[in-house]
């Protein structure tokens, strides 16, 4: 598997928020990032695309699905070193694959096919269509909104990845999610931490002074 797509090894639970558009994914993984005291990787198509879409008036095509998943996961990999245990992922290489297919034809890059199907998640929480649809410069096709949930629910069960379905309210999924994660949290040891990995003088520093770097990202 190419380098830049790969995941780097460390001991964190991990969990990934999938499925369609506007179905509350970076809502959750906010409120679970602050119920863990720990961070979340956004979607890095949102400000690629949105930058293209601002300087060039263009929206996503095959070509920028590569760059898109190399962001994507440079963003899990350095957001994982300051994880607490737990690492939300808004999106996952397996979701832009699922995108690409249905997008595209079908078509999906061999480096992004191989990339998607070898990362690995401790649980996905596949977020259900009944939330509303909000619009913006970058979202469409609201009225495929089940037929595009069938397909990242397909891809879940083909590629055999553990996962719990996501419906209701905002306080509902939360707690469904925290359940879960919890359950995982209890049957995983030694998981990394970077507070641990913090000295005295960093924490000092990080309570004392009005400059203190963030370290939640």
């Amino acid at each position: 598997m190419e380098k830049t797509l790969k995941q780097q090894p460390i001991n964190l639970i991990k969990v990934v928020l999938f499925g369609p558009e506007s179905t509350g994914k970076t809502t959750l993984s906010g409120q679970l990032a602050r119920h863990y005291n720990t961070v979340w990787t956004p979607e890095y198509a949102r400000e690629y695309l949105q930058d293209k879409w601002n300087n060039e008036r263009k929206t996503c095509e095959q070509s920028d699905l590569i760059p898109i998943a190399k962001g994507q996961i440079g963003l899990e990999n350095e957001l994982a070193k300051k994880a607490d245990k737990v690492l939300i992922c808004d999106t996952d290489l397996l979701e832009t694959k699922v995108y690409s297919e249905e997008y595209y034809g079908g078509f999906v890059d061999p480096k992004l096919d191989e990339a998607a199907v070898e990362n690995s998640y401790d649980m996905y929480f596949l977020t259900y269509i009944d939330t509303p649809w909000e619009e913006d410069d970058l979202r469409d096709r609201p009225e495929q909104r089940l037929e595009m949930f069938q397909a990242f629910e397909n891809a879940l069960k083909k590629y055999n990845r553990p996962y719990v379905l996501l419906k209701g309210d905002k306080e509902t999924r939360l707690r469904k999610a925290v359940a879960v994660i919890d359950e995982l949290l209890s049957k995983k040891e030694n998981l990394y931490s970077f507070s641990d990995t913090l000295t005295d003088v960093d924490m000092h520093f990080m309570h004392q002074s009005p400059d203190a770097p963030n370290y939640d990202l």
